[in-house]
Protein backbone atom coordinates (compact mmCIF):
# COMPACT_ATOMS: atom_id res chain seq x y z
CA UNK A 1 0.00 0.00 0.00
CA UNK A 2 1.20 3.49 -0.80
CA UNK A 3 0.90 5.70 2.22
CA UNK A 4 0.49 9.43 2.54
CA UNK A 5 4.12 9.62 3.70
CA UNK A 6 5.27 8.72 0.21
CA UNK A 7 2.62 10.56 -1.74
CA UNK A 8 3.01 14.10 -3.13
CA UNK A 9 0.80 16.55 -1.22
CA UNK A 10 -1.46 17.39 -4.14
CA UNK A 11 -2.16 13.74 -4.94
CA UNK A 12 -2.88 12.96 -1.29
CA UNK A 13 -5.44 15.73 -1.08
CA UNK A 14 -7.42 14.52 -4.08
CA UNK A 15 -7.65 10.86 -3.03
CA UNK A 16 -7.51 10.91 0.76
CA UNK A 17 -9.60 8.25 2.52
CA UNK A 18 -10.79 10.97 4.90
CA UNK A 19 -13.44 11.86 2.30
CA UNK A 20 -14.82 8.30 2.46
CA UNK A 21 -15.01 8.67 6.24
CA UNK A 22 -16.88 11.97 5.79
CA UNK A 23 -19.39 10.32 3.46
CA UNK A 24 -20.05 7.40 5.85
CA UNK A 25 -20.30 9.70 8.88
CA UNK A 26 -22.70 11.95 6.97
CA UNK A 27 -24.95 8.94 6.30
CA UNK A 28 -24.86 7.92 9.98
CA UNK A 29 -25.80 11.43 11.11
CA UNK A 30 -28.46 11.68 8.41
CA UNK A 31 -30.17 8.42 9.39
CA UNK A 32 -29.97 9.12 13.13
CA UNK A 33 -31.56 12.51 12.41
CA UNK A 34 -34.32 10.64 10.60
CA UNK A 35 -34.93 8.56 13.73
CA UNK A 36 -35.02 11.73 15.83
CA UNK A 37 -37.57 13.20 13.41
CA UNK A 38 -40.06 10.39 14.05
CA UNK A 39 -41.65 11.86 17.25
CA UNK A 40 -42.65 15.03 15.39
CA UNK A 41 -44.78 12.85 13.12
CA UNK A 42 -45.99 10.47 15.86
CA UNK A 43 -47.19 12.99 18.44
CA UNK A 44 -50.66 13.59 17.00
CA UNK A 45 -51.39 9.96 15.89
CA UNK A 46 -50.42 8.58 19.31
CA UNK A 47 -52.63 11.11 21.06
CA UNK A 48 -55.55 10.25 18.78
CA UNK A 49 -55.18 6.46 19.05
CA UNK A 50 -54.55 6.14 22.78
CA UNK A 51 -56.18 9.30 24.11
CA UNK A 52 -52.91 10.59 25.54
CA UNK A 53 -52.54 14.31 26.27
CA UNK A 54 -49.77 16.54 24.94
CA UNK A 55 -47.92 16.56 28.27
CA UNK A 56 -47.57 12.74 28.14
CA UNK A 57 -46.05 12.61 24.67
CA UNK A 58 -43.95 15.70 25.41
CA UNK A 59 -42.55 14.03 28.55
CA UNK A 60 -41.44 10.94 26.59
CA UNK A 61 -39.84 13.21 24.02
CA UNK A 62 -38.08 15.25 26.70
CA UNK A 63 -36.60 12.05 28.20
CA UNK A 64 -35.37 11.08 24.73
CA UNK A 65 -33.78 14.48 24.15
CA UNK A 66 -32.19 14.62 27.61
CA UNK A 67 -30.59 11.17 27.31
CA UNK A 68 -29.52 11.98 23.76
CA UNK A 69 -27.54 14.89 25.18
CA UNK A 70 -26.21 13.22 28.32
CA UNK A 71 -24.89 10.28 26.30
CA UNK A 72 -22.70 12.59 24.21
CA UNK A 73 -19.69 13.04 26.52
CA UNK A 74 -19.64 9.33 27.35
CA UNK A 75 -19.81 8.58 23.62
CA UNK A 76 -16.67 10.68 23.12
CA UNK A 77 -14.90 8.79 25.89
CA UNK A 78 -16.06 5.40 24.53
CA UNK A 79 -14.80 6.32 21.05
CA UNK A 80 -11.40 7.15 22.54
CA UNK A 81 -11.26 3.85 24.42
CA UNK A 82 -12.92 1.35 22.05
CA UNK A 83 -12.78 3.07 18.67
CA UNK A 84 -15.28 5.00 16.57
CA UNK A 85 -16.29 2.00 14.44
CA UNK A 86 -17.29 -0.23 17.37
CA UNK A 87 -19.28 2.51 19.09
CA UNK A 88 -21.14 3.45 15.90
CA UNK A 89 -21.99 -0.17 15.07
CA UNK A 90 -23.24 -0.76 18.63
CA UNK A 91 -25.38 2.38 18.47
CA UNK A 92 -26.92 1.48 15.11
CA UNK A 93 -27.74 -2.04 16.31
CA UNK A 94 -29.43 -0.60 19.42
CA UNK A 95 -31.39 1.87 17.28
CA UNK A 96 -32.50 -0.73 14.74
CA UNK A 97 -33.85 -2.98 17.51
CA UNK A 98 -35.42 -0.14 19.47
CA UNK A 99 -37.19 1.47 16.52
CA UNK A 100 -38.39 -1.90 15.20
CA UNK A 101 -40.06 -2.59 18.57
CA UNK A 102 -41.80 0.81 18.70
CA UNK A 103 -44.95 -0.33 16.80
CA UNK A 104 -45.71 -2.64 19.76
CA UNK A 105 -46.19 0.32 22.13
CA UNK A 106 -49.60 0.39 23.83
CA UNK A 107 -48.89 2.05 27.22
CA UNK A 108 -47.25 5.30 28.21
CA UNK A 109 -44.51 3.60 30.24
CA UNK A 110 -43.53 1.65 27.13
CA UNK A 111 -43.31 4.87 25.13
CA UNK A 112 -41.08 6.45 27.79
CA UNK A 113 -38.89 3.35 28.24
CA UNK A 114 -38.43 2.59 24.55
CA UNK A 115 -38.51 5.96 22.80
CA UNK A 116 -37.22 7.89 25.77
CA UNK A 117 -34.52 5.59 27.14
CA UNK A 118 -33.39 3.13 24.46
CA UNK A 119 -33.63 5.37 21.42
CA UNK A 120 -32.42 8.40 23.39
CA UNK A 121 -29.18 6.60 24.27
CA UNK A 122 -28.80 5.10 20.79
CA UNK A 123 -29.09 8.43 18.98
CA UNK A 124 -26.84 10.07 21.60
CA UNK A 125 -24.00 7.71 20.68
CA UNK A 126 -24.09 8.93 17.08
CA UNK A 127 -24.67 12.64 17.67
CA UNK A 128 -22.57 15.73 16.95
CA UNK A 129 -19.78 14.34 19.17
CA UNK A 130 -19.23 11.74 16.43
CA UNK A 131 -18.76 14.53 13.89
CA UNK A 132 -16.36 16.36 16.21
CA UNK A 133 -14.31 13.19 16.80
CA UNK A 134 -14.09 12.35 13.09
CA UNK A 135 -13.11 15.88 12.12
CA UNK A 136 -10.40 16.16 14.77
CA UNK A 137 -8.92 12.75 13.94
CA UNK A 138 -9.05 12.85 10.15
CA UNK A 139 -8.52 16.52 9.29
CA UNK A 140 -5.93 19.19 9.97
CA UNK A 141 -7.00 21.47 7.11
CA UNK A 142 -10.64 22.38 6.33
CA UNK A 143 -11.97 21.27 9.69
CA UNK A 144 -14.63 23.97 9.81
CA UNK A 145 -16.03 23.19 6.38
CA UNK A 146 -16.13 19.44 7.03
CA UNK A 147 -17.79 19.92 10.41
CA UNK A 148 -20.34 22.20 8.77
CA UNK A 149 -21.16 19.51 6.20
CA UNK A 150 -21.44 16.78 8.84
CA UNK A 151 -23.61 18.73 11.26
CA UNK A 152 -25.80 19.72 8.32
CA UNK A 153 -26.46 15.99 7.97
CA UNK A 154 -28.95 16.36 10.82
CA UNK A 155 -31.03 18.85 8.86
CA UNK A 156 -30.64 16.81 5.69
CA UNK A 157 -31.99 13.81 7.59
CA UNK A 158 -35.11 15.77 8.37
CA UNK A 159 -35.26 16.92 4.74
CA UNK A 160 -35.38 13.31 3.58
CA UNK A 161 -37.29 11.61 6.39
CA UNK A 162 -39.95 14.07 7.56
CA UNK A 163 -41.98 14.22 4.31
CA UNK A 164 -41.48 10.47 3.82
CA UNK A 165 -42.61 9.66 7.36
CA UNK A 166 -45.55 12.06 7.13
CA UNK A 167 -46.71 10.44 3.88
CA UNK A 168 -46.30 6.93 5.33
CA UNK A 169 -48.27 7.96 8.39
CA UNK A 170 -51.05 9.53 6.30
CA UNK A 171 -51.39 6.47 4.01
CA UNK A 172 -50.52 3.47 6.17
CA UNK A 173 -50.50 4.66 9.79
CA UNK A 174 -47.82 5.56 12.29
CA UNK A 175 -46.52 2.00 12.67
CA UNK A 176 -45.52 1.89 9.01
CA UNK A 177 -43.73 5.22 9.41
CA UNK A 178 -41.72 3.81 12.32
CA UNK A 179 -40.73 0.71 10.33
CA UNK A 180 -39.43 2.92 7.51
CA UNK A 181 -37.00 4.48 9.99
CA UNK A 182 -36.01 1.07 11.38
CA UNK A 183 -35.26 -0.23 7.88
CA UNK A 184 -33.04 2.76 7.10
CA UNK A 185 -30.97 2.12 10.23
CA UNK A 186 -30.62 -1.60 9.46
CA UNK A 187 -29.40 -0.89 5.91
CA UNK A 188 -26.67 1.38 7.24
CA UNK A 189 -25.05 -1.23 9.52
CA UNK A 190 -23.16 -3.20 6.81
CA UNK A 191 -21.98 0.04 5.16
CA UNK A 192 -20.43 1.22 8.42
CA UNK A 193 -18.87 -2.19 9.09
CA UNK A 194 -17.27 -2.16 5.62
CA UNK A 195 -16.00 1.41 5.28
CA UNK A 196 -15.66 3.20 8.62
CA UNK A 197 -12.20 3.32 10.23
CA UNK A 198 -11.09 4.71 13.57
CA UNK A 199 -8.01 6.69 12.62
CA UNK A 200 -5.92 7.65 9.54
CA UNK A 201 -3.16 5.35 10.78
CA UNK A 202 -5.50 2.40 10.16
CA UNK A 203 -5.07 3.14 6.45
CA UNK A 204 -1.39 4.11 6.69
CA UNK A 205 -2.22 7.80 6.28
CA UNK A 206 -1.73 11.15 7.94
CA UNK A 207 -4.83 13.28 8.55
CA UNK A 208 -5.96 15.33 5.58
CA UNK A 209 -3.79 18.44 5.22
CA UNK A 210 -1.02 17.20 7.55
CA UNK A 211 2.67 17.22 6.63
CA UNK A 212 6.01 16.29 8.18
CA UNK A 213 5.66 19.15 10.70
CA UNK A 214 2.48 17.48 11.93
CA UNK A 215 4.39 14.22 12.50
CA UNK A 216 7.01 16.04 14.56
CA UNK A 217 4.34 17.80 16.63
CA UNK A 218 2.58 14.48 17.26
CA UNK A 219 5.84 12.77 18.21
CA UNK A 220 6.80 15.56 20.61
CA UNK A 221 3.40 15.43 22.31
CA UNK A 222 3.17 11.62 22.45
CA UNK A 223 2.62 10.40 25.99
CA UNK A 224 2.02 13.89 27.39
CA UNK A 225 -1.73 13.62 27.41
CA UNK A 226 -3.19 10.56 29.09
CA UNK A 227 -6.67 9.41 28.06
CA UNK A 228 -9.37 11.26 29.96
CA UNK A 229 -12.80 9.98 30.89
CA UNK A 230 -16.06 11.88 30.59
CA UNK A 231 -16.34 12.72 34.31
CA UNK A 232 -12.68 13.76 34.56
CA UNK A 233 -13.12 16.02 31.53
CA UNK A 234 -16.12 17.67 33.17
CA UNK A 235 -14.25 18.24 36.44
CA UNK A 236 -11.28 19.74 34.62
CA UNK A 237 -13.34 22.05 32.42
CA UNK A 238 -16.08 23.09 34.88
CA UNK A 239 -13.86 25.76 36.42
CA UNK A 240 -13.50 27.52 33.10
CA UNK A 241 -15.56 30.63 32.33
CA UNK A 242 -15.49 29.65 28.66
CA UNK A 243 -17.01 26.23 29.37
CA UNK A 244 -20.05 27.76 31.04
CA UNK A 245 -20.51 30.37 28.32
CA UNK A 246 -20.58 27.62 25.69
CA UNK A 247 -22.78 25.40 27.90
CA UNK A 248 -25.39 28.09 28.55
CA UNK A 249 -25.50 29.34 24.96
CA UNK A 250 -25.85 25.76 23.73
CA UNK A 251 -28.63 25.20 26.29
CA UNK A 252 -30.44 28.09 24.61
CA UNK A 253 -29.59 26.66 21.19
CA UNK A 254 -31.33 23.39 22.12
CA UNK A 255 -34.29 25.23 23.60
CA UNK A 256 -34.77 27.12 20.34
CA UNK A 257 -34.29 24.20 17.90
CA UNK A 258 -34.79 20.47 18.60
CA UNK A 259 -37.05 20.77 21.62
CA UNK A 260 -39.24 23.53 20.22
CA UNK A 261 -39.35 23.69 16.43
CA UNK A 262 -38.32 20.08 15.82
CA UNK A 263 -40.91 18.72 18.27
CA UNK A 264 -43.74 21.26 18.26
CA UNK A 265 -43.89 23.03 14.90
CA UNK A 266 -46.14 20.37 13.33
CA UNK A 267 -48.63 20.39 16.27
CA UNK A 268 -48.52 24.22 16.34
CA UNK A 269 -49.23 24.36 12.62
CA UNK A 270 -52.10 21.89 13.13
CA UNK A 271 -53.59 24.32 15.67
CA UNK A 272 -53.74 26.89 12.85
CA UNK A 273 -55.43 24.50 10.41
CA UNK A 274 -52.26 23.56 8.53
CA UNK A 275 -52.18 19.84 7.53
CA UNK A 276 -49.39 17.65 8.93
CA UNK A 277 -47.87 16.85 5.53
CA UNK A 278 -47.66 20.54 4.67
CA UNK A 279 -46.11 21.34 8.05
CA UNK A 280 -43.57 18.55 7.53
CA UNK A 281 -42.69 20.10 4.17
CA UNK A 282 -41.88 23.35 6.00
CA UNK A 283 -39.43 21.45 8.21
CA UNK A 284 -37.97 19.88 5.08
CA UNK A 285 -37.49 23.36 3.56
CA UNK A 286 -35.69 24.37 6.76
CA UNK A 287 -33.48 21.30 6.28
CA UNK A 288 -32.50 22.39 2.77
CA UNK A 289 -31.69 25.90 3.99
CA UNK A 290 -29.75 24.60 6.98
CA UNK A 291 -27.59 22.41 4.74
CA UNK A 292 -26.48 25.65 3.07
CA UNK A 293 -26.32 27.73 6.25
CA UNK A 294 -24.38 25.23 8.39
CA UNK A 295 -21.87 24.44 5.64
CA UNK A 296 -21.31 28.18 5.23
CA UNK A 297 -20.92 28.52 9.01
CA UNK A 298 -18.17 25.89 8.94
CA UNK A 299 -16.40 27.70 6.10
CA UNK A 300 -16.59 31.01 7.97
CA UNK A 301 -15.39 29.48 11.26
CA UNK A 302 -12.13 28.58 9.50
CA UNK A 303 -11.65 32.25 8.62
CA UNK A 304 -13.38 34.58 11.08
CA UNK A 305 -13.74 34.99 14.83
CA UNK A 306 -16.31 32.43 15.97
CA UNK A 307 -17.49 34.64 18.85
CA UNK A 308 -18.96 37.12 16.41
CA UNK A 309 -20.39 34.37 14.22
CA UNK A 310 -22.21 32.90 17.24
CA UNK A 311 -23.55 36.29 18.29
CA UNK A 312 -24.89 36.91 14.78
CA UNK A 313 -26.50 33.48 14.46
CA UNK A 314 -28.23 33.62 17.84
CA UNK A 315 -29.46 37.15 17.21
CA UNK A 316 -30.96 36.28 13.83
CA UNK A 317 -32.55 33.11 15.19
CA UNK A 318 -34.11 35.05 18.04
CA UNK A 319 -35.68 37.52 15.63
CA UNK A 320 -37.07 34.68 13.50
CA UNK A 321 -38.75 33.07 16.53
CA UNK A 322 -40.26 36.38 17.57
CA UNK A 323 -41.74 36.50 14.06
CA UNK A 324 -43.10 32.92 14.11
CA UNK A 325 -46.49 33.56 15.84
CA UNK A 326 -47.23 36.17 13.18
CA UNK A 327 -46.17 33.77 10.41
CA UNK A 328 -48.40 30.96 11.72
CA UNK A 329 -51.41 33.26 11.88
CA UNK A 330 -50.68 34.81 8.48
CA UNK A 331 -50.64 33.76 4.85
CA UNK A 332 -48.41 31.13 3.24
CA UNK A 333 -45.62 33.55 2.16
CA UNK A 334 -45.02 34.47 5.80
CA UNK A 335 -44.48 30.81 6.76
CA UNK A 336 -42.13 30.26 3.83
CA UNK A 337 -40.20 33.38 4.84
CA UNK A 338 -39.86 32.00 8.38
CA UNK A 339 -38.78 28.56 7.12
CA UNK A 340 -35.99 30.04 4.99
CA UNK A 341 -34.89 32.60 7.59
CA UNK A 342 -34.88 30.13 10.48
CA UNK A 343 -33.57 27.25 8.36
CA UNK A 344 -30.40 29.07 7.30
CA UNK A 345 -29.60 29.43 11.02
CA UNK A 346 -30.96 26.14 12.43
CA UNK A 347 -27.76 24.42 13.60
CA UNK A 348 -25.28 26.87 12.12
CA UNK A 349 -24.11 27.49 15.71
CA UNK A 350 -22.39 24.07 15.88
CA UNK A 351 -19.20 24.73 13.82
CA UNK A 352 -18.26 27.98 15.61
CA UNK A 353 -19.07 26.43 19.00
CA UNK A 354 -16.78 23.45 18.33
CA UNK A 355 -14.14 25.82 16.97
CA UNK A 356 -14.18 27.74 20.27
CA UNK A 357 -14.09 24.46 22.25
CA UNK A 358 -11.06 23.34 20.24
CA UNK A 359 -9.34 26.66 20.92
CA UNK A 360 -10.03 26.44 24.63
CA UNK A 361 -9.51 22.74 25.41
CA UNK A 362 -7.30 21.22 22.71
CA UNK A 363 -8.40 19.17 19.74
CA UNK A 364 -8.06 15.69 21.31
CA UNK A 365 -10.02 16.47 24.46
CA UNK A 366 -12.41 18.94 22.89
CA UNK A 367 -14.83 16.23 21.59
CA UNK A 368 -15.39 14.96 25.16
CA UNK A 369 -15.75 18.48 26.57
CA UNK A 370 -17.96 19.34 23.61
CA UNK A 371 -20.05 16.31 24.56
CA UNK A 372 -20.82 17.98 27.89
CA UNK A 373 -21.54 21.26 26.13
CA UNK A 374 -23.89 19.33 23.84
CA UNK A 375 -25.48 17.93 26.98
CA UNK A 376 -26.45 21.52 27.75
CA UNK A 377 -27.99 21.70 24.28
CA UNK A 378 -30.16 18.68 24.90
CA UNK A 379 -31.02 19.77 28.46
CA UNK A 380 -32.39 22.96 26.93
CA UNK A 381 -34.22 20.96 24.27
CA UNK A 382 -35.74 18.59 26.84
CA UNK A 383 -36.83 21.49 29.04
CA UNK A 384 -38.62 23.30 26.23
CA UNK A 385 -40.09 20.09 24.77
CA UNK A 386 -41.89 19.49 28.07
CA UNK A 387 -42.68 23.11 28.96
CA UNK A 388 -43.96 23.98 25.46
CA UNK A 389 -46.34 21.03 25.68
CA UNK A 390 -47.56 22.27 29.07
CA UNK A 391 -47.97 25.82 27.72
CA UNK A 392 -50.11 24.43 24.89
CA UNK A 393 -52.24 22.28 27.23
CA UNK A 394 -52.91 24.97 29.81
CA UNK A 395 -52.82 28.08 27.61
CA UNK A 396 -54.25 26.72 24.39
CA UNK A 397 -51.48 28.24 22.23
CA UNK A 398 -47.74 27.92 21.62
CA UNK A 399 -47.08 31.65 21.19
CA UNK A 400 -45.57 32.17 24.66
CA UNK A 401 -43.07 29.36 24.09
CA UNK A 402 -41.96 30.80 20.73
CA UNK A 403 -41.58 34.33 22.10
CA UNK A 404 -39.66 33.15 25.19
CA UNK A 405 -37.26 31.14 23.03
CA UNK A 406 -36.70 34.16 20.80
CA UNK A 407 -35.84 36.32 23.80
CA UNK A 408 -33.41 33.67 25.11
CA UNK A 409 -31.60 33.68 21.76
CA UNK A 410 -30.97 37.41 22.13
CA UNK A 411 -29.42 36.66 25.55
CA UNK A 412 -27.22 33.96 23.94
CA UNK A 413 -26.01 36.47 21.35
CA UNK A 414 -24.77 38.74 24.14
CA UNK A 415 -23.16 35.87 26.06
CA UNK A 416 -21.23 34.72 22.97
CA UNK A 417 -19.30 37.96 22.94
CA UNK A 418 -18.11 37.30 26.52
CA UNK A 419 -16.06 34.23 25.46
CA UNK A 420 -12.34 34.79 26.06
CA UNK A 421 -10.19 33.43 23.26
CA UNK A 422 -6.95 31.84 24.53
CA UNK A 423 -3.82 33.62 23.36
CA UNK A 424 -2.86 32.49 19.87
CA UNK A 425 -6.24 30.94 19.16
CA UNK A 426 -7.66 33.78 17.13
CA UNK A 427 -6.59 32.53 13.73
CA UNK A 428 -7.20 29.06 12.29
CA UNK A 429 -4.05 26.97 12.18
CA UNK A 430 -3.33 24.31 9.58
CA UNK A 431 -1.13 22.30 11.93
CA UNK A 432 -2.22 22.00 15.55
CA UNK A 433 0.32 22.83 18.27
CA UNK A 434 1.15 20.32 20.98
CA UNK A 435 -1.93 19.57 23.01
CA UNK A 436 -2.78 21.54 26.11
CA UNK A 437 -4.14 20.26 29.37
CA UNK A 438 -7.61 21.29 30.33
CA UNK A 439 -6.51 22.88 33.56
CA UNK A 440 -4.16 25.33 31.87
CA UNK A 441 -6.42 26.97 29.32
CA UNK A 442 -9.37 29.27 29.01
CA UNK A 443 -9.13 30.92 32.38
Amino acid sequence: MTTAHATPPGVESSRHYAWVIVAVTFLVLLVSAGVRAVPAVLMLPLEHEFGWVRTTTSFALSVNILLYGLTGPFAGSLMTRFGVRRVVLSALTLLACGVALAPLITHTWQLIALWGLVIGVGTGLVAVVLAATVVNRWFVARRGVVLGVLTAGASTGQLIFLPLLAQANARFGWRAAVLVAAGAVALLIPIVAWLLRDDPSDKGLRPYGADAAYDRAQASSAGREAPIGAIAALRASAGSRNFWILFVTFFICGASTNGLIGAHLIPAAHDHGIPEVRAASLLALMGICDLVGTTAAGWMSDRWDSRYLLAGYYGLRGLSLLFLPTALAGAEPALITFAIWYGLDWIATVPPTLRLANDAFGKRRAPIVFGWISGGHQLGAATIALSAGAIRVYGGRYDTAFLAAGALCIVAAALSLAFRSPRGAGEPAVVSPPLQTLEGVAG
